[in-house]
């Protein structure tokens, strides 16, 4: 075996795992519940593993290729971000209101001056 196949090889497996990391990240992302997700990801893992003795280079590349397009075409519009990271449902809670909203803090209070 020659240093480039070996070399192009351990890319090929980089990128392989790194599909099927996001992709099952992805997976949480659909699934409502957490048994619907284990459903998905054994479904995701089978698909992995029916193409796990292909030996040929380039029909690994097509087939990496083929797998990051879905991959693309079936992302979450809206993902789920935990609620304390930038952009999860607690962060930066209390943002300032959009202009010519006026707050009024006298609670109920009027001026009759």
């Amino acid at each position: 075996m020659s240093s480039t196949y070996v070399a192009r090889r351990a890319a090929q497996q980089q990128r392989v795992r790194l599909l099927y990391r996001r992709a099952l990240r992805e997976t949480l992302n659909w699934a409502v519940h957490r048994h619907l997700f284990y459903e998905d990801a054994d479904e995701l893992r089978k698909k992995f593993e029916a193409n796990r003795h292909v030996e040929d280079l380039e029909t690994i590349d097509r087939m990496i290729a083929a797998g990051e397009a879905a991959y693309n075409k079936w992302r979450h519009p809206d993902p789920y971000i935990v609620p304390w990271a930038p952009g999860g449902s607690k962060f930066c809670r209390n943002p300032e209101p959009p202009a010519g909203i006026e707050i009024v803090y006298d609670y109920g209070r009027e001026d009759n001056a």
